[in-house]
């Protein structure tokens, strides 16, 4: 409200009528005003009120009355009583409606609200013209409707000449790329008004709650939250808009930058480009950013040079003219087995050993070994980057043919008494491990005498021998190249009688053809006597020597530190970080390593404990044992060096691989682990954790076993329900033997129960087992008697293994020198691995003629789906209209991968699950007439 402006009679309500008196006027530019004034300062007790009109309040919680008025002087009037003021009073009143009378609401200040007594700044008497006073009065908090202003006079000569009513507000604004709208300030003078705010237009919030605070004075306040400029847009106007990248430039983040020009190789032809795509024939990497530019894969390796010595191969290359515009170059070798009759090259076997590997060399150089003799080879040495998957050309490469010369064969593996006689020995042997060729025949030299006879197959029967008399026997073979080594001397005896014929029921391992020869060479090189004869070395507990730094000299190589280089933190241990980095010693090739570091902070004892590892570690030397490079005591951090194990722990390994492996690769890695839990067991080293978890798997899926001497001081951790505290100590509850997690009874044969359920975890592809039983449970369970059942396609013979390595009595379950036994007479008969048991999970139900899962149980194929492990392709059964089960029954392997199931392992197992399904639906389908 204001009232100069108005133009007809204002017509406020005055009490008495000879009080207050509404008169027209002029003000200063001569314009036409309203005023009210009163002048009854002759007479006493003046008590005279003016009320405005009803003002609507439009949600404002403050008000504030600006008054323009002039006072005359009380001594400029002669004659006057004592009575005489130069102030009056502001009120006002609320209502929710226009309801004030004449006489309502009473002329008092209850229920009228005094706002302050005003008075002027300066006055005026006859002599001078007015002189007007400007004043600003607020109130509030005001809720109701509206409401009144009241002016009371107590005695004045004075003149009100105009009134404006209005409220204080913080303008629309826009900060941080967020609009604020229009805000009323708050109650009181000091409150904060907060108001919420919205992104501007291409902009996304950065921190929130977006909020700005407005103050009493209508301004506003330091902001809270933020937005940006979203990619492809960057800032405009002063930062309060956003707007598009240009064609050719782009922004591939939200931010406060600004659009770019497109990187090498690049463009765009339109706006608010986020990316630049690829020219023809370049690429970026999965990993690569998108500000990064476009690269190509690089031009084929030069300068080949082949050697060949026998059956082994050397390759050196030098490195491409043009590498794509990239850093990532490595290097594939792919070897070709050529046969010329055929005019034909496939690939070699998994027996060429290629080191130090195949794929993603960094080095120029590869020795080739176990290659078969006078046979021609193709080697293809490929260059590629981090896009030569992109290309859907095979990647550039150079190639060398060769052919090896002959060699003579290795030598024979351990020869095996079948039976024997007063006068008589029958004897039986493995081919060699690497024949160089045809055997022609083997030649067999034993003593008492020297003798020797010559045979051409892989067993003999030696007569006229003396009863009870002990003979040394080696056989060699020879082929086109000549005689091999022999093999070790063994010492055999014959009888005491002529009729006291024995024969030994051993089983010997027979070379099966469709196993691969890696496999095959891997069980006949570790075929060993259990028999442990003097002089075999034996682990020494590094706990029993009086100063623990001894040990770690004794068993632990001293690395230092400039030979070794950290690259990446891959991982959190007990004590510190892992990481993966490289070695290089002096006269030795550069290699990649794991590096377990001692965190900073450390007490003696935890650095006692830390190497200790590397104590027990440094004993070992195997196959299937992780090896120990060194350790790192002289400098900071403390470290241990270990060999790298590109493809982590086993049990998380297989998860991710699910279904991808044969039963025979399983076996054979199964038969690892136990070939590296029978040389610590020959060495009179108990693990106490052997698991999955503690398995590390190479590139070349050989199993390494890992992990020594840690378990023994785990911490408590609740978050980690795999170790449980028993008898004063952490112990993996559902991989212990029951007298273990009893009395604390740690053995080799309660290593050899751990040693089943690692069995049962690599058949189920990395499944935990006991799935989700408490630890109590799983207890309990196992000591009724409880055993898990058979995983899914686990062969029969494989889960009896682990039954009697899961046999109550310690002393009834196998050592492992006979688990490595049995896993090879299953590597050799591969028809023992086809029969398979039935899999049903902890609740068996039994259908048809195995355990298979009942669909009829499921009610949605995503469930179904879930049952066999294979919920990952929920998604492409709905969305390709696989939605029922009798739509599922009806599918084939041309279907699955249409919908996108390409992994052959995959395949089998939906497949297999789509033929029980089938069979059950025919055994529920009504018979028809």
């Amino acid at each position: 409200m204001d009232t100069k402006w108005a133009t007809t009679e204002l017509a406020w309500t005055s009490h008495p009528e000879t009080g207050w008196e509404e008169v027209s006027g002029y003000d200063d530019a001569m314009n036409p005003i309203r005023t009210y004034q009163v002048c009854n300062v002759r007479e006493l007790n003046q008590n005279n009120w003016l009320r405005s009109d009803f003002i609507p309040r439009k949600d404002v919680l403050r008000v504030y009355v600006e008054m323009k008025f002039t006072v005359r002087d009380c001594n400029s009037i002669p004659n006057i009583p004592g009575s005489c003021k130069e102030t009056f009073n502001l009120f006002y009143y609320e209502s929710d409606s226009d309801s004030a009378t004449s006489t309502s609401p009473f002329w008092m200040e209850n229920p009228y609200v005094k706002v302050d007594t005003v008075a002027p700044d300066e006055s005026f008497s006859m002599l001078e013209s007015g002189r007007v006073n400007t004043k600003i009065r607020s109130f509030g908090p005001v809720s109701k409707a509206g409401f009144y202003l009241a002016f009371q006079d107590l005695g004045a000569c004075m003149s009100l000449i105009s009134v404006r009513v209005f409220y204080k507000k913080c303008s629309t604004t826009i900060a941080n790329f967020a609009v604020f709208p229009e805000t009323a300030t708050g109650a009181e003078a000091t409150s904060l008004v907060i108001a919420p705010g919205t992104c501007v237009p291409n902009a996304l919030e950065v921190s929130v709650p977006l909020k700005l605070y407005c103050n009493g004075d209508g301004e506003w306040m330091v902001p809270v939250g933020s937005c940006t400029c979203m990619a492809g847009f960057e800032p405009a106007v002063k930062d309060t808009q956003c707007q598009a990248c240009s064609p050719g430039t782009f922004k591939s983040k939200q931010g406060e930058g600004f659009c770019s020009p497109c990187p090498p190789n690049s463009r765009t032809s339109s706006g608010a480009a986020s990316i630049c795509s690829c020219r023809t024939g370049y690429y970026r990497a999965d990993n690569d950013s998108p500000d990064s530019g476009c690269t190509t894969m690089p031009s084929a390796p030069r300068s080949v040079i082949s050697s060949v010595n026998e059956t082994s191969l050397v390759l050196e290359w030098s490195e491409p003219r043009d590498q794509g515009g990239r850093e990532d170059l490595l290097y594939n070798v792919i070897c070709k087995k050529c046969l010329p009759e055929r005019g034909t090259c496939t690939r070699c076997d998994d027996n060429v050993d290629i080191s130090p590997r195949h794929l993603g060399l960094t080095e120029r150089h590869v020795t080739v070994r176990n290659l078969q003799a006078h046979t021609q080879y193709s080697f293809e040495i490929q260059a590629v980057n981090g896009v030569s998957n992109k290309n859907p050309y095979a990647p550039q490469f150079a190639s060398v043919n060769i052919t090896t010369n002959q060699a003579a064969p290795s030598a024979v593996p351990t020869v095996h008494l079948m039976g024997a006689s007063a006068n008589t020995m029958s004897l039986s042997w493995l081919p060699p491990e690497k024949p160089n060729g045809i055997i022609l025949d083997y030649e067999i030299k034993y003593h008492e005498k020297v003798r020797a006879s010559v045979t051409q197959r892989s067993s003999a029967r030696i007569e006229g021998l003396k009863p009870g008399t002990p003979y040394v026997v080696q056989v060699r073979a020879r082929t086109v190249a000549g005689y091999g080594r022999y093999s070790s001397p063994t010492d055999f005896s014959t009888n005491h009688q002529a009729d006291a014929d024995k024969t030994l029921q051993e089983q010997l391992p027979l070379i099966v053809g469709s196993l691969t020869a890696g496999v095959i060479h891997m069980a006949i090189r570790t075929i060993e006597s259990p028999i442990v004869t003097p002089g075999m070395k034996v682990y020494i507990d590094p706990f029993t020597y009086e100063d623990p730094n001894e040990a770690i000299r004794e068993f632990a190589k001293e690395i230092d530190v400039s030979c070794v280089k950290i690259e990446e933190v891959i991982g959190a241990g007990e004590f510190g970080e892992v990481c993966r980095g490289r070695l290089k010693l002096p006269g030795r090739r550069e290699i990649i390593v794991a590096i377990k570091t001692l965190k900073a902070g450390y007490t003696e004892r935890q650095r006692r404990d830390f190497l200790s590892e590397a104590s027990i570690m440094g004993q070992f030397d195997h196959p299937n044992i992780i090896r120990l490079e060194g350790v790192v005591t002289k400098s900071r951090p403390v470290m241990i060096v270990t060999e790298f194990m590109e493809n982590g722990a086993l049990d998380s390994f297989l998860r991710l691989n699910d279904g991808q492996f044969t039963v025979i690769q399983l076996v054979g890695m199964l038969r690892g682990i136990a070939a590296g839990m029978k040389y610590l067991s020959d060495m009179n080293y108990v693990h106490r954790d052997l698991a999955a978890r503690n398995i590390l798997v190479n590139s070349n899926l050989v199993c390494k076993v890992s992990d020594f001497g840690l378990s023994r001081f785990l911490e408590d951790d609740p978050t980690d329900p795999t170790y449980t505290s028993s008898l004063g100590g952490k112990i993996p509850i559902r991989w212990t033997a029951p007298e273990a997690i009893a009395y604390r009874k740690f053995t080799s044969a309660s290593d050899v129960w751990s040693y089943g359920i690692v069995m049962w975890e690599v058949m189920s592809y990395g499944e935990r087992p006991y799935w989700d039983m408490s630890n109590q449970d799983v207890i309990n369970a196992v000591e009724q008697d409880y055993r898990l059942p058979p995983p899914m396609d686990c062969p029969t013979a494989l889960h009896q293994l682990m039954l009697d390595c899961w046999v109550k009595e310690r002393n009834l379950r196998p050592k492992f020198s006979q688990i490595v036994n049995t896993l090879d007479k299953l590597i050799r008969n591969a028809a023992s691995l086809k029969t398979f048991a039935a899999s049903c999970g902890p609740t068996p139900t039994p259908l048809l003629d195995r355990c298979v899962p009942d669909y009829t149980t499921f009610t949605t194929v995503g469930d179904w789906l879930d049952a066999i492990k294979m919920s990952r392709y929920r998604d492409n059964f709905l969305n390709a209209g696989f939605a029922s089960f009798d739509l599922v029954a009806q599918m084939t392997a041309e279907d699955l991968l249409r919908i996108g199931v390409t992994l052959a392992g995959h395949q089998k197992k939906i497949l297999g699950s789509i033929q029980d399904m089938r069979l059950q639906m025919n055994q529920t389908l009504p018979v028809q007439v």
